[in-house]
């Protein structure tokens, strides 16, 4: 069950990047993400009436530092994406995601078995070949130019929303998602009055920047859900495999072609589920 709902999270993560980006290339990327959690946050307070849960603030702060955290990776990733290279940031950013979670839940004490563990390690490797952009993957001397700080550091806050989420109470419902949805668009509201930023992303597809937000609270659901039934370790990394669903959202809607390496990630992270499903 768990590595089912990561993987449909996954897939939910990839969709609503694909939508997001589209959205990104005619508005503002803070007015986009802005607009688009509102409209998520919809989505969550019929939950939060649907779904009975204790009102637990321990389990709202959790989601609250998650909040904060996604959202200052997100500022971090369009930054690292504007001063940097996408072939170096896109993998560096997807695989310190992936590798964050995987440290956390071994932290906490988790213990994997041993052909989870090497499942993590292909699907992590999978990550990087999926995300190599223009089929390249990053050189080293490409790993001292501009933009890696930025991705690694946007990584680091992807990975830690996962930890912080999974640590919300069982029984808590999701009102750890309203302490993330509220914090994250906080945020975003003073980074854009700072910025002195509109906060309407005009030029947008409505629909685009709808899909984004709500896309990105049901991956959330899906991953706080795998969380409560499977180990972080292993969660965390088949979440953070979403690069292979805005891939191949590419593919299909935009025609875009794959590249050998991303053939190769998909193939590998094939191999990568299986270990972890039998382990």
């Amino acid at each position: 069950m768990a590595v089912l709902l990561a993987l449909f999270g996954a897939l939910v993560y990839g969709a609503a990047d694909f939508a997001g980006g589209l959205a990104t290339r005619r508005a503002a990327a803070v007015a986009v993400v802005f607009c688009g959690q509102a409209a998520g946050a919809l989505l969550l307070v019929a939950l939060l009436v649907l779904v009975p849960g204790r009102f637990d603030p321990p389990s709202i702060a959790w989601g609250a530092g998650a909040g904060l955290s996604g959202a200052f990776a997100l500022l971090l990733f369009y930054r690292a994406l504007a001063t940097g290279s996408m072939t170096v940031v896109a993998p560096l950013t997807a695989v310190t995601a992936a590798v964050v979670p995987v440290v956390g839940g071994v932290a906490l004490g988790e213990q994997p078995s041993a052909l989870a563990l090497i499942g993590v390690l292909l699907a992590i490797a999978a990550i990087l070949l999926i995300s190599a952009e223009g089929g390249r993957l990053p050189t080293a001397a490409m790993l001292r130019g501009r933009g890696v700080a930025g991705a690694l550091l946007a990584g680091a806050g992807f990975g830690l929303l996962f930890v912080l989420l999974s640590r919300a109470a069982p029984d808590s419902g999701f009102w750890a998602l309203a302490g993330t949805r509220v914090a994250s668009l906080a945020l975003l509201a003073v980074v854009a009055l700072v910025s002195r930023r509109s906060l309407l992303p005009r030029g947008a597809a409505p629909l685009l920047v709808i899909v984004s937000g709500v896309g990105d609270m049901a991956a959330n659901l899906l991953f706080l859900l795998a969380s409560r039934f499977g180990l972080l370790s292993i969660v965390g990394v088949l979440v953070s495999m979403y690069p292979a669903g805005t891939v191949l959202l590419a593919l299909v809607v935009l025609r875009e072609r794959l590249h050998a390496l991303q053939v190769a990630g998909l193939a590998v992270a094939g191999a990568g589920v299986a270990l972890i499903a039998l382990g």
